[in-house]
């Protein structure tokens, strides 16, 4: 097991009358994608909250500039060096170590609670009784909806014993978040008696990675070309097909138009690079791989448009709120995973389909007046509700609601409350 202080300046708030929380994350932390990007951001709030967050996590992953946050990493399983997004054998050989730095961690030093993200909630309801403390269930996504999506280990036996696991979570955690309206549905139907909260991942990534200034369209000779941006993984439910199926459609009518795709691991980049060459667009088409959050802000600059085509799932993408922040018009499929988030006032949404995808694109592109209009409205509904001090709010509200008969935490969970509101 190794251990790393993390260090950089993020907070400064007093925590000697605050929670000591030990959080469980079972993810590469930091990566830059989804689920970390959110157990990220739990985390700056609790720090800025004024309690003290130590991190057990997976063996490998990135620093990240919070002070006060403490990483514990469970030990590396021989062979393995990485772990994809989405249910795996390499996550459950991944998920046994975890367990027991995790055990050790509440061994060794007092908590307060358990913060546990994702299928680390199956053990921590054990071990928070067997320690006597809360436990809070950060729900990502559903689990057994998860195996659907992924079409791994998508079988009947299995998809039961997930929802088995899944309803013993929520009857025995003594607070539950969700992150999109899916989940909280599906949460609130189960009929849980505990604080539940829907926090949805609004806040800014460049509260903890400052913004890093480059030329996007110098770097990939775009000058003079009107740039339909892709950012994220590069997974089947994304529905890169359509997008790329759709842009074959849109040079035919913009030949200047170009679609830069930000975003996933090396073979599957090259999987889309062939996919695009064998349809006759190769030219009109740039991949960057992975790039480091803080040069995201400029390539959303560089846009014209966005496009989020993804095809099936049913979470919001956390990547939708940054897109509402950025003034630049976004087209996004008609599907639930989009519209709990968005509406026709603030995106062009289209059906999932390279056709819908095209025709959202060229809109877009050719009535500029309109699309303006829609950037300036999702940018308006960012900053009203979406904003920093709204998410932090929320955290604080659901932690004083989990910790309602502890003096300590609701006064500190007040005076944060005036603090953000002043």
């Amino acid at each position: 097991m190794t251990r790393t202080i993390q260090s950089g300046g993020a907070t400064n708030r007093k925590k000697s009358d605050g929670l000591s929380i030990l959080m469980i994350a079972p993810q590469p932390f930091f990566r830059s994608r989804g689920t970390p990007f959110s157990v990220l951001h739990r985390i700056r709030a609790l720090l800025l909250l004024g309690h003290s967050v130590d991190l057990v996590t997976y063996p490998f992953g990135d620093a990240v500039p919070l002070e006060g946050l403490n990483i514990i990493r469970s030990a590396k399983p021989p062979f393995i060096d990485d772990v994809q997004i989405g249910p795996s054998f390499v996550k459950i050989l991944l998920d046994i170590p975890l367990y027991f730095a995790a055990r050790r961690q509440l061994q060794e030093k007092k908590y307060d609670l358990i913060h546990s993200h994702e299928e680390a909630a199956f053990f921590s309801v054990g071990l928070a009784a067997r320690y006597k403390i809360k436990h809070v269930y950060d729900m990502h996504s559903s689990l057994p909806q998860q195996l659907h999506n992924f079409g791994r280990f998508n079988f009947r036996p299995v998809r039961r014993l997930f929802e088995r696991l899944e309803r013993y979570v929520l009857d025995n955690c003594d607070g539950v978040i969700t992150i999109c309206a899916d989940l909280a549905n599906t949460v609130d139907a189960h009929g849980v008696e505990v604080p539940h909260s829907m926090i949805e991942n609004t806040a800014d990534d460049t509260m903890v990675f400052p913004s890093r200034d480059i030329d996007v369209r110098e770097m990939f000779s775009l000058q003079n070309r009107k740039i339909v941006l892709y950012t994220g993984t590069f997974e089947a439910y994304q529905g890169l097909d359509l997008l790329v199926n759709a842009f074959r459609d849109v040079v035919a009518v913009v030949p200047d138009a170009h679609l830069l795709m930000v975003g996933g691991r090396r073979e599957q980049v090259e999987a889309m690079r062939q996919q695009v060459e064998q349809l006759g667009i190769g030219g009109s088409v740039s991949f960057s791989g992975t790039v480091p959050s803080s040069e995201i802000p400029s390539y959303l600059k560089a846009a014209d448009v966005i496009a989020s085509p993804r095809s099936s799932g049913t979470n919001t993408p956390l990547k939708l709120y940054g897109y509402m922040r950025s003034g630049v018009p976004l087209v996004a499929t008609d599907k639930y995973t989009h519209t709990q988030t968005l509406d026709p006032g603030i995106a062009h949404l289209v059906p999932a389909s390279a056709s819908g995808m095209a025709e959202g694109i060229l809109k877009l592109l050719n009535d500029r007046e309109y699309a303006m209009r829609l950037a300036s409205e999702a940018k308006r509904k960012a900053d009203g509700m979406y904003s920093d001090p709204a998410y932090l709010f929320r955290v604080t509200d659901f932690y004083s609601n989990v910790f309602r008969a502890t003096a300590n935490f609701r006064d500190s969970a007040e005076n944060f409350s005036t603090t953000t509101h002043a």
